[in-house]
């Protein structure tokens, strides 16, 4: 695994060289390529103004901020290497909040944090369950890519993970979605009902099935294509008619999750 950022915690007086490495694998993933159709040719990426319809080239574009509807100001790349943060090199722990006060929502990148060699054991260690004990998340921030981002870090069995976090304003408020009640309204029956639905379907999260079938159904979808043979749909069968009655549906659910645990 290699590195993709080498510095320091830094928390008070306390440092720890630490290495950053790519929590994510992309190698697995499932792309295309544009093709001409006639001859299956490679199709390119061409760049072209809306309001002339000609093809620009690179050294004829500019970047542009919006400020208002079809209203411009040029930014150069001499203008942005003026604001660019110079990289400190650390991670300077500002706070340590309770992880349940971060909502998921505000996690984006994630990425794994380790020592930087055998003498950064001891303190980074230290650090991680420092962390543990205290149940608390550290944040700070780091420059990564000529850019400062607001990141938590949270022990995780010997080590430690890092997320890139949102700002606040990159999440939009759920309040904004319609139709949400004001004022939730809910028959306790069905509240018991649906609870016990929802313990007969609970299991620990590393049991939990996480097969890619789409990507699966696509790797077949080209085997098959390759060998020359027919193509295979991806449903399921099911009936997707809306229940009515949810009475009848919570305790059919019961006895159908009962059966299946029982049967497992």
């Amino acid at each position: 695994m290699r590195s993709v950022w080498k510095g320091h915690i830094r928390f008070s007086l306390v440092t720890i060289p630490i290495q950053i490495f790519n929590a994510l694998e992309y190698k697995g993933n499932i792309s295309f390529k544009q093709l001409h159709k006639e001859d299956n040719g490679p199709v390119g990426y061409d760049k072209v103004c809306r309001s002339c319809n000609t093809k620009v080239p690179k050294e004829d574009i500019v970047k542009g901020y919006e400020y208002e509807p079809d209203q411009f100001v040029i930014i150069a790349d001499e203008d942005i290497n003026k604001i660019k943060l110079k990289s400190t090199k650390a991670i300077d722990i500002e706070a340590f909040v309770d992880l349940a006060e971060v909502h998921p929502s505000r996690y984006e990148n994630v990425y794994f944090v380790g020592p930087n060699g055998e003498v950064a054991q001891k303190t980074y260690s230290l650090f991680c369950q420092t962390l543990i004990k205290s149940k608390k998340a550290g944040i700070g921030r780091i420059i990564l890519r000529d850019r400062e981002d607001v990141v938590m870090l949270v022990p995780h069995k010997n080590g430690l993970i890092m997320y890139k976090l949102r700002y606040p304003y990159e999440v939009r408020s759920i309040d904004k979605v319609p139709d949400l009640p004001e004022k939730p309204e809910v028959d306790e029956t069905q509240l018991k009902l649906a609870q016990t639905l929802v313990d007969s379907l609970s299991t620990k999260f590393e049991e939990v099935d996480f097969e890619d079938r789409y990507r699966d159904a696509i790797i077949e979808l080209v085997n098959n294509k390759v060998e020359g043979k027919e193509t295979v749909s991806m449903s399921d069968g099911e009936d997707d008619t809306p229940v009515v009655d949810i009475m009848s549906a919570l305790k059919e659910s019961i006895a159908k999750a009962k059966k299946e645990k029982k049967s497992a």
